[in-house]
C-alpha cells in the first residue's frame, strides 16, 4: 500500500497489525482490561479465606467448649452433635487459615485447595444453618466469592476474544 491510498474504511485510523488482524504474528495479546480485577480478586480472596479460617477455628473452639453455646433455631433435618460440628470445623478452620496465607504468598497449590476448602466451608455451613442461621448464609456468600475468583483467575492462559 502506498502512502498516497487511504486505508480501508474499516481500519481507519489503525495501524496494520493492530487489533487483532492477520498481521500480529510475533506480538504479544492485547492486556486483559479485567486482568487486575480479577488478580486483585484473588488477593481478597485470600485475605477473606485467611480471616474465614481463623472465624471457622474460633467457632469450632467454642462449639467444642461449650456444647449449649449455639441455640437450635427450630426443627432440621440434618441433626448433628455440636462437639462433633466443633472438630469439624476447627480443622477445614486450620486449613482454610493455612491455604489464605498460601495464596497471599502465591503459592500454586493454594489455588485448588482454596476451591475445595470454599466448598467444604460452603457445604458445612448449610449444615450450620439451625445453630448460627445469618452467620450461615454470610460465610456461604464468602464462599461463593473466594470460589468464583479462584476460578476465574488462571495464570498462564491467555483470554480469547
Amino acid at each position: 500500500m502506498s502512502h498516497d491510498t487511504p486505508p480501508p474504511a474499516g481500519d481507519a485510523g489503525r495501524p496494520q497489525g493492530a487489533g487483532g488482524t492477520p498481521w500480529d504474528h510475533g506480538r504479544a495479546p492485547a492486556p486483559d482490561p479485567h486482568g487486575g480485577w480479577v488478580a486483585g480478586g484473588v488477593l481478597f480472596a485470600g485475605v477473606l479465606l485467611l480471616c474465614n479460617g481463623v472465624l471457622a477455628i474460633l467457632q469450632g473452639i467454642s462449639a467444642i467448649a461449650e456444647d449449649d453455646v449455639y441455640e437450635r433455631v427450630g426443627s432440621y433435618v440434618y441433626d448433628i452433635n455440636l462437639t462433633g460440628w466443633g472438630w469439624v470445623l476447627l480443622v477445614l478452620g486450620v486449613i482454610a487459615a493455612v491455604t489464605g496465607w498460601g495464596l497471599l504468598s502465591n503459592a500454586n497449590w493454594a489455588r485448588l485447595v482454596g476451591i475445595v476448602l470454599a466448598s467444604l466451608s460452603l457445604v458445612a455451613q448449610f449444615l450450620f444453618l439451625p445453630y448460627y442461621p445469618v452467620w450461615a448464609v454470610v460465610v456461604i456468600a464468602i464462599d461463593v466469592f473466594i470460589i468464583w475468583a479462584l476460578v476465574s483467575d488462571r495464570p498462564g492462559v491467555t483470554p480469547v476474544g
